[in-house]
This record gives C-alpha cells, structure tokens and sequence, in this order.
C-alpha cells in the first residue's frame, strides 16, 4: 500500500525468511520478518497524516493534515554537574543550537531545561514554536541563558515534553534528551511511571554525556520510547551527535506503525522482538486488537528497513500436516478511529514432515539473529561480573563475545570488547581481561552492545 506524506509517496513490504518445516509433534516456529519503508523524498510540497482520503485505487490513501508535519522537544541537562567541567555546558547549549538549525521551517519545537524540576527555556508558556529564521535566532539566545544549577530528575522533564508535545496536531512527535548524570533527585518508580506515560505518545533518543551517567537510566528511556541511546564521551561531539540525531528525525514522515499479529486457535506468540539495527524486546509491549490478534508498537517510519525475529508456540500435528501459523500485517490507525489501514502482509508457516534434514536445517536469518542476541547477552553479563568482582566469569562471558562477534561479523562491537579485553583467540573465545579499564570503553560498549550487524538476505 502507498501512503502519501510530506516527501513523497511510501510503501512498505514485508518479508518473512524461516524454515516452515518442523519434525512430527513439534510445536515451536521461528521467522526473521523484514520490514521495509521505500519512496520518500520525490513530492516536497505534499503534507503528512490524516484523515484518510481514498485515492484512485482502493489500496491507496493519501493523508492530509494541517500545521506542523512533526514537534520535537530538546531536553537539556542544565543540573549543577553539568559545569564539571564547564565545557559540557557549553557543548551542550552549541549541540542544541546546532539542532535547532537542522529543523525545517515549518516543524513545531520547544526547548526544555532539566534539572531537579522542569522548565521551559523557550519559547514558554505551555506552547511550541514554529521553526523559522526569527525563532530560530530567539531559540539560540534562550539557550545562551541556561546554567547548571540543581540536581536530576529525569521523568520531570519527560512530563513536560509531553505536555508540550501534545499541544500539537503534528503526527511525528519526537524528543531529544541530554544527560551527564544519574536520576538522583527522583525515585526509580517515579521515573517509570513517567516512561509508562509517555509511551505511545512520543519517541525519545537519549544520550549521556561524559562517563558519570547510568547506562540502564538511559537506555531504558530510549528502549520505552522507541528511540536510540548512545554515549557522548567527549562533549565536544555534542553539536555533531545533536545534528545528526535531528536529521534523522527530520525523515520520519509515517507515525505510529504497528506490527500485527494474528495467530490461528490453538497458536500463541512465544515472543516478538527487533533484532535490526538494533535488539529490542516487543512481547510485553502487545496491545490486543481482536480474537488472537495483537498489536506491537514500531514508531515513525523514513526510508528505513528493519528486522523482526517472531517465535510462535502451535498445535503439535502430524506428518504432511500444514497451517498458517501467523499472519504479520503492518498497520496505521485511522484517524477517525475506523480500522486500520493494512500498509502490507506476509505470512508464517509450519509444515510437518519425516524428513530429518528439513526438519533439523536453521534458517540462516533465524540463526544469525538468535547470535546476535546472544552476543549481546553475554556482554552484559560479563559486564555485571566484572563489576561484582567475579573476573572468572567475567572472563568467560566476554571470551564468549568475542566469539560471537567474531562469527558473525560484527566488527563494531569486536573493536568495543578489544578495548575491554585482550583477544588471544577470537575464533575459540580466548581472552583476558584487561588490568585497566577506562570507564569510557565500559560504558560504551554496554550501551552499544545491542547494535547489530544485519544478515546478507
């Protein structure tokens, strides 16, 4: 299906890679499911989103709305941590005039300053501005104003961008938030409840600046909003991490795109979750949507592909015996709150058979995500037993990486685990821990520890 918005004409297809073959009795299905958005960038003039208009095929619509196309709320750190060394302040305010540059006229943004309570920095009064050269200008003197001062209280600052952000009709809604400390000034359950509030209603890229933040703080914020996190060691990378975060905001242009699954009597999803470009977990986050029918948040959609490894549980039958064992459809609510418009399908099989080596074969997609998963597993536990104090298992966990990284071709986190560990053999997982490690090289490859490499198809 073709959905009309702000650049151009997009159409998304799904692919589904597995082998449909299980032995007599087996119940359990696994497929890799691609999604993938094409067409963008060829109609600059024609607006985004709802309400539906049938064009001249009935498999088409075109989407219309008034105002702003997208919102973006800046969060920035402006506690009293933030002027040790004074250079990250000042990186910060640059990083965020360098995004504010990078909107396009017309998208509606606001910028709040986070410390132990939200405030607006601009523009003020419970509203969003409309990005132009003239607020452009006033942004940038308004963040020539910010000081650090305070303590941290993240999900104040997440409240308030949602407020902001829901003062407008713009379908793309997007926050940008800066932190180089930890959540101290907050309960972790007041955190949560304000990331339970704000999923669905935005989506959210962290980033931690220097090397005294909680990695999980901000990869959990990023992981509940659909969004990236990722480490700004130095902050001089502020303004080039800010830009491109805005760029890539700037091409979402379909909002709310959810994957559907319908499972036939008897079947029931096992588990749902992205595996590219990055792994994150989906099963919990299903909403129903029908008799055996769930829905499962994706966010905003630009010219994008990425992956979905699906595992469903069926009714156990005999050899030669066939079924549908999921239908996975991708979906855009109605505006009017009609049903959704299918955007495209495809289709998971099981077939029963004797044959041992068609039962027994893994599809190469399943297995070099199941990998990839794996791999980042074993980085996080090793991790956690290098900072208990267990270095035996530390060991063995990150020896086990570095194996994985190593057959399945992730370089990046190779490089990343190099830094931690001293590779003796990457083919059989033999490492030693190094003596010394900087609190940089930790950090990020945990928090860069669920990138993926995807699979050649």
């Amino acid at each position: 299906m073709a959905i009309f918005s702000k650049t151009g004409e997009h159409r998304f297809t799904v692919d589904v890679y597995q082998n449909a073959h299980l032995p007599e009795g087996g119940r359990e299905v696994n497929a890799i499911v691609t999604v993938t958005a094409t067409g963008g960038g060829t109609m600059a003039e024609a607006p985004l989103v709802s309400p539906a208009v049938p064009r001249q095929s009935p498999s088409s619509y075109e989407l219309r709305a008034p105002g702003p196309d997208a919102a973006v709320v800046i969060m920035v750190d402006c506690s009293g941590s933030m002027d040790y060394p004074p250079a990250k302040m000042r990186n910060a305010r640059a990083a965020t005039a360098a995004a504010i540059d990078t909107l396009r006229d017309g998208v509606a943004f606001a910028v709040v300053a986070g410390t132990h309570q939200a405030q607006e920095a601009y523009p003020g009064g419970g509203r969003l501005a409309v990005a132009g050269a003239t607020t452009r200008q006033q942004a940038k003197e308004a963040l020539r104003k910010l000081t650090p001062g305070g303590g941290t209280a993240i999900g104040t600052w997440l409240r308030l961008a949602a407020g902001l952000l829901e003062s407008s009709e713009a379908p793309i809604r997007h926050g940008i938030l800066l932190t180089d400390g930890r959540n101290e000034h907050e309960e972790p359950d007041a955190l949560r409840a304000s990331l339970e509030y704000c999923a669905g209603r935005f989506t959210c890229d962290a980033r931690g600046v220097g090397t005294d933040w909680e990695v999980k703080e901000v990869t959990g914020i990023a992981s509940a909003l659909l969004g990236t996190a990722d480490i700004v060691a130095d902050p001089a990378g502020l303004a080039a991490d800010f830009t491109r975060m805005m760029e890539t905001a700037m091409g979402k242009e379909v909002a709310d795109v959810a994957l559907r699954l319908w499972t036939p009597q008897g079947a029931e999803v096992a588990f749902l979750k992205q595996v590219a470009p990055s792994l994150e977990t989906l099963t919990e986050r299903r909403v129903d949507a029908g008799p055996r029918i769930g829905d499962y948040p994706t966010g905003s959609w630009g010219d994008e592909s990425r992956d979905y490894h699906l595992c469903v549980r069926v009714p156990a039958a005999g050899v030669g015996e066939e079924m549908l064992a999921a239908r996975v459809s991708l979906v855009l609510p109605a505006p009017d709150g009609s049903s959704p418009r299918v955007l495209a399908q495809g289709l998971v099989r099981a077939i029963w058979t004797d044959d041992l080596a068609a039962s027994t074969s893994i599809n190469a997609q399943v297995a070099h995500y199941t990998g990839q998963a794996e791999l980042a597993r074993y980085i996080q536990e090793g991790l956690d037993l290098r900072r208990s104090g267990d270095l035996d298992g530390a060991t063995a966990k990150l020896g086990r990486a570095v194996q994985l990284a190593s057959r399945s071709g992730n370089e990046d986190t190779a490089k990343l685990l190099a830094k931690v560990v001293d590779v003796v053999d990457a083919a059989t997982g033999t490492v030693r821990l190094k003596a010394k490690v900087t609190a940089e090289a930790q950090m990020t490859l945990e928090t860069r520890s669920t990138k993926t490499v995807r699979v050649k198809k």
